[in-house]
């Protein structure tokens, strides 16, 4: 009996992990104690949909799964875990998380995602942990964070974030430490940080502020460590640091020249204050905190004379550990400042060495006692931070309705963004001859007047952005020759406005997104007005038409002409741009595209995005003249059920052709051979026949039966539209008609096919503020 239920015991154990077997894949380990599944460098690039509906930790890292698409992880509900590190995902579509309730940590490092949709994450309502590190991410949409409630962790650093707009991280209710470290950063909106009350710890490092985000600051209450290290700031003005919970602020490794003693007196609990390997030579004692026990001034050229007695004494007094060392005078020199008595810190005469390092500007007058205090900073207009040594002013959002003046002749970086003048008259900065740099974004500025900028003659950025312009006078940029940087996007211009840049010869980048253009035309444009151009960003207008000639530039090498209301590729429009890299065109309503339509750009041409523009058609010759240099096409999101032959593509690097109907039939055999011969992956789905709807191209049997001579020539050819006797009436403005849908073999109809030009869309990507 008991030798019987012993074989009924062992069958009934085999049967169970044979029944746990045929549930793992094949290519992954799976344990069934620990509930866990590894699928790890097995190049999938789909998840496993054998998968244990029960399991709870998942690892699918080194894959090549690209795309996340909704309900991707459908069949898992219990999971906790989940890493998708190094998978090549480009994108993770909206609801592809939906179901994963349960996770509470979830790995998306070191991939290839640029934007982070609204709804990306949508159904995580238990996730913990968020790595999204070692990306692309240059684009954060609102909304994208809102249904993380629970997170504590989010890491972003190590992307290409160059702004944080207002409200980015709305809905991180529970957030503990966001870091944003290893970006570009050069600007944070007031609002960037709003709502993020339980957020104790934020890292900044290593990213292109120039100057201190008080705005932004202020909103984080229950901060208490900060890393700002590895930003290029010179100055800290005072009330600078203002976070009442603050213990832990790391500025070092930037290029801090001088700081107010009151920099830091509205963080009353710092504890630990870093300023090491800055440009600091001497420190007055500073106002505020009351509980600092560490201030390090390591890698400093602190030069220890009668200047710095103060903060040593201070720092006896208060209990204050000072690391570092002197960098002179020569019989101190390596000294540690804890080991330098008061009186040793001393100037004995005028001659002193220090006396050249702090009165570089009064050399010659000889008059100064030589224990008098470092010498004052210059006048600086009435609530404003200036410092000569630094030549950086700053008077962000403090209220001003006119623009102040008396700033120092030497100011080469003015921040005035965020105050309300609503209007610059002429001559409205004078004795700003060295400034470099001009912050006038948020400014509700709606006027410019001729002359505003006159004297700047060594302005090289100047940031317009997200003001009130509707317009600009023809002489607004006079007297401003080396300009080389306009930002006027998120304004309300009607107009390219060509006349207002034809006194800007050094021009090479301007930005225009987010305006209200709808027409380019060829008069006033790139090549008689701005000849050097060589970035245009065009990215949200409502341009309908772009004329011949208005794009002409022997320079231009990136156009962004995305979200727009094209209705056709803008052939004609950039048949003499001969050195074009970059087109986006992406978000346009071109349905077809017709044969050479980049033919003129065929030997320069390297980047192309079409994506999600409603495109039915394109003709076999679409792409003709693009092989050598073309190294990335992008057409996600389409209509087209066939594709021109890609074989000739010999140097793409990158293609998408995901979220498109393809027809698997005989006629996109060549597109399948030439998927097996290339060495990236490519996903392509089909969409019709029925029963092939949602199933890889390269998975289906359906081509085995065609004909082995099947090649591009024998594909349904779709005919381009004949020529109309009357052109004029394609190009009628704001003409919308829809091409009407032909089958294949059928020859284009023209009625309604106005001739349009669509315009490549662009990503806004800011440039980094760097003062040169």
């Amino acid at each position: 009996m008991h030798f019987f239920f012993a074989v009924v015991l062992l069958v009934s154990s085999a049967l169970t992990l044979l029944v746990e077997s045929g549930k793992c894949p094949r290519v992954c380990s799976c344990d069934s104690n620990k509930l866990t599944v590894a699928c790890v460098g097995k190049n999938l690039t789909e998840v496993p949909p054998t998968i244990d509906e029960i399991t709870v930790k998942l690892d699918l890292r080194n894959n090549n799964l690209q795309v996340l698409p909704r309900g991707a992880f459908v069949l898992t509900p219990y999971l906790t875990h989940l890493n998708l590190q190094r998978c090549n995902i480009i994108k993770v579509k909206e609801g592809a998380f939906r179901m994963l309730g349960r996770v509470v940590s979830l790995n998306l490092a070191y991939n290839k995602i640029d934007i982070l949709y609204q709804e990306s994450f949508d159904g995580l309502s238990s996730l913990k942990e968020l790595f999204l590190d070692h990306n692309r991410v240059e684009e954060i949409q609102p909304g994208a964070f809102t249904q993380l409630g629970s997170l504590n962790l989010l890491a972003l650093t190590h992307n290409q974030l160059v702004y944080i707009p207002n409200m980015a991280f709305q809905g991180l209710q529970n957030i503990k430490w966001l870091r944003l470290s290893h970006n570009s950063l050069n600007n944070l909106a007031p609002e960037a940080f709003t709502s993020l009350f339980t957020l104790n710890r934020l890292s900044l490092d290593h990213n292109e502020l120039q100057f201190f985000p008080t705005q932004a600051m202020t909103r984080l209450r229950d901060v208490t460590r900060l890393d700002m290290g590895y930003n290029p700031m010179i100055y800290l003005g005072e009330e600078a640091i203002s976070m009442a919970k603050l213990t832990h602020l790391y500025l070092d490794h930037m290029s801090l020249q001088d700081l107010s003693d009151q920099a830091v007196s509205r963080a009353p609990l710092l504890s630990h204050l870093d300023l090491s390997h800055n440009q600091l030579r001497y420190l007055e004692p500073l106002s505020g905190p009351k509980e600092l026990t560490r201030l390090n001034l390591t890698g400093n050229p602190i030069y220890c004379n009668c200047y710095m007695r103060p903060l040593r004494e201070w720092a006896r007094v208060g209990g204050v550990k000072l690391l570092g060392a002197c960098a002179g005078p020569p019989h101190l020199s390596d000294e540690p400042l804890l080991a330098v008595a008061p009186l040793d810190l001393r100037c004995r005469n005028r001659g002193d060495t220090l006396k050249d390092e702090f009165e570089e500007d009064d050399e010659s007058a000889g008059s100064t006692p030589p224990t008098a205090k470092p010498k004052q900073k210059v006048k600086c207009p009435v609530n404003c931070d200036c410092d000569i040594e630094a030549q950086h002013a700053t008077c962000e959002g403090r209220g001003h309705t006119k623009v102040p003046r008396g700033f120092p002749t030497k100011t080469q970086l003015l921040d005035l963004r965020s105050n309300h003048f609503h209007y610059l008259p002429a001559n409205s900065f004078p004795g700003s001859g060295q400034v470099v740099s001009l912050h006038l974004e948020f400014c509700k500025i709606h006027e410019i007047e001729g002359g505003a900028f006159r004297g700047m003659k060594k302005l090289f950025y100047l940031y317009l952005s997200d003001n009130d312009l509707t317009s600009l006078d023809p002489e607004a940029f006079a007297g401003v020759p080396e300009l080389t940087y306009l930002h006027l996007e998120g304004n309300r211009l009607a107009q390219f406005p060509g006349s207002a840049l034809a006194l800007l010869p050094s021009l090479l980048v301007l930005h225009l997104e987010r305006n209200t253009i709808s027409k380019l035309e060829p008069t006033g444009l790139l090549s008689s007005v701005t000849p050097k151009l060589m970035e245009l960003y065009l990215t949200n207008n409502t341009i309908t038409d772009i004329a011949k000639g208005a794009l002409d530039s022997a320079f231009l090498g990136t156009l962004h002409l995305d979200s727009n209301q094209l209705t056709e590729v803008p052939t004609h429009a950039l048949s003499a741009a001969p050195n074009l890299e970059e087109l986006k065109l992406s978000q346009n309503s071109v349905r077809w595209v017709g044969p050479n339509a980049f033919q003129s750009l065929s030997q320069s041409l390297k980047r192309l995005n079409m994506n999600h523009m409603g495109m039915e058609k394109m003709s076999r010759d679409a792409l003709a003249g693009l092989g050598p240099g073309l190294k990335a096409l992008t057409v996600r999101g389409n209509q087209l059920e066939e594709l021109p032959d890609l074989s000739p593509l010999t140097s793409l690097e990158v293609v998408d052709l995901q979220d498109n109907p393809l027809l698997c039939d005989c006629p996109l055999l060549p597109l399948r051979r030439w998927m097996e011969n290339v060495s990236f992956e490519v996903t392509a789905t089909c969409g019709h026949p029925p029963e092939l709807r949602g199933q890889k191209v390269r998975d289906v049997h359906v081509f085995k039966a065609c004909p082995e001579s099947s090649s591009p020539s024998d594909k349904k050819v779709v005919v381009a539209p004949p020529k109309v006797k009357n052109p004029k009436l394609l190009k009628v403005p704001g003409l919308k008609a829809k091409p009407t849908k032909i089958k294949a073999n059928q020859p284009k109809p023209t009625k309604n096919r106005p001739q349009r030009k669509p315009v490549t869309p662009a990503v806004t990507k800011k440039k980094k503020t760097v003062l040169k």
